[in-house]
């Protein structure tokens, strides 16, 4: 439990089985529950998670064909979303997150400040020396067409996958829609501002080193991600036109307004 509120963390993982260990024993002591998402690896993955588990709540799902890692964690946030959980953050099972980052993340949802919390590795001193070279120019392009197709003007660093969720944001959009494959950052930040969730931009650390490839390839960019920006335009469009139809929302009192700002 961290700050009064039930956590747990999915770890997405595909022929990890060499590392899974290391990523299990670095979640911090006060996540309740660890769900990893198998999806349909080669190796043997799912037993040395289960066999990693020692004496924390681990509970390994296994896909039995590979879904894509947007899939998996969808996997992970209902599973969650049913054991009664709270927050629920994202760790992938590479063990390029760390973990000390985590607090950092679930801060603005603890204080109500936010709906959805995301990395930003871009906001990390390290990042001009560790990220390799071609994943800046991608990452940063990718950033800043989000920004336009999701609207969420303020944030950076879209494809970073270190995330953390309140459970009243994962029930206000349609997980059955959520992209399955690379590229499903992009589309849940786009469905979160159509739900109108508070997101914001913590700074994370970014890790690399020659034991972590990469598994993300040209062709799996160009096509799924440029679709997936697309359509999340489209849908912002089609939002912002209904709201100006639509009546507005009912509002916090201002009291309440007023404690929250105080707050954040």
């Amino acid at each position: 439990m961290y700050r009064d509120l039930l956590v747990a963390v999915v770890m997405p993982a595909f022929n990890e089985a060499r590392i899974i260990e290391r990523a299990l024993a670095a979640v911090p002591a006060f996540v309740d529950h660890v769900i990893v998402v198998d999806d349909a690896s080669r190796d043997e993955t799912a037993a040395a998670a289960r066999a990693a588990g020692g004496g924390r709540s681990v509970e390994v799902v296994r896909h039995q064909q590979n879904r894509g890692v947007g899939a998996a964690i969808v996997t992970g946030y209902r599973r969650a979303l049913v054991q009664g959980f709270e927050v629920v953050a994202v760790m992938a099972g590479d063990g390029q997150m760390d973990p000390l980052d985590l607090p950092a993340l679930l801060d603005p949802i603890a204080d109500g400040c936010a709906d959805y919390a995301k990395g930003n590795r871009f906001r990390h001193a390290s990042v001009w020396r560790t990220m390799p070279a071609t994943r800046l120019v991608g990452n940063v392009l990718l950033s800043l067409a989000t920004k336009v197709t999701a609207g969420y003007w303020d944030l950076f660093d879209s494809q970073c996958g270190y995330t953390a969720i309140h459970r009243a944001a994962l029930e206000s959009i349609n997980l059955d829609r959520v992209f399955a494959r690379y590229g499903y950052p992009n589309d849940v930040l786009a469905r979160l501002h159509a739900a109108g969730m508070r997101v914001v931009d913590v700074p994370v650390r970014p890790i690399y080193g020659p034991q972590w490839k990469s598994g993300i390839k040209p062709h799996m960019v160009i096509y799924p991600v440029s679709f997936v920006l697309a359509r999340s335009f489209a849908r912002r469009l089609w939002t912002e036109a209904g709201a100006r139809l639509a009546r507005p929302l009912p509002r916090a009192s201002a009291g309440d307004d007023a404690g929250q700002r105080a707050r954040c």
